[in-house]
């Protein structure tokens, strides 16, 4: 069964970086995409960013895009999150998630414990 874990998280100011990684405990990521989630006190969780099992697809919510960019490596053993110009709006406990080889579900699974993000003004 797959597990996923994330790493990564810290607490920075405004318009600052974090780089986020999402990895198996064990096996690879092969043959899934992965999503990232947030959510933050009093909110929803939300999916900000999701990359498909080729590598070749990736979606981003609006108030991420041209900030953040998810990408995966390779050997299929992990997959990061580069979040830029970070804001206190980012602030949030950032998850990783597992579909089935496309983005275009709400079916994910094999969540992750979560990595606190704070940006502070």
């Amino acid at each position: 069964q797959l597990r996923l874990e994330e790493s990564g998280g810290d607490s920075v100011q405004t318009g600052g970086s974090l780089r986020l990684s999402c990895v198996p405990s064990r096996g690879t990521l092969k043959y899934y995409a992965i999503g990232w989630f947030r959510q933050a006190p009093g909110k929803e969780r939300e999916k900000i960013s999701c990359i498909d099992s080729s590598g070749r697809s990736t979606i981003y919510v609006d108030s991420v895009k041209d900030r953040f960019a998810i990408s995966r490596d390779s050997a299929e053993k992990a997959v990061y999150l580069q979040m830029n110009a970070l804001n206190p709006e980012d602030t949030a406990v950032y998850y990783c998630a597992a579909a089935w080889d496309t983005c275009s579900t709400s079916e994910f699974k094999s969540w992750g414990q979560g990595t606190q993000v704070t940006v502070s003004s």
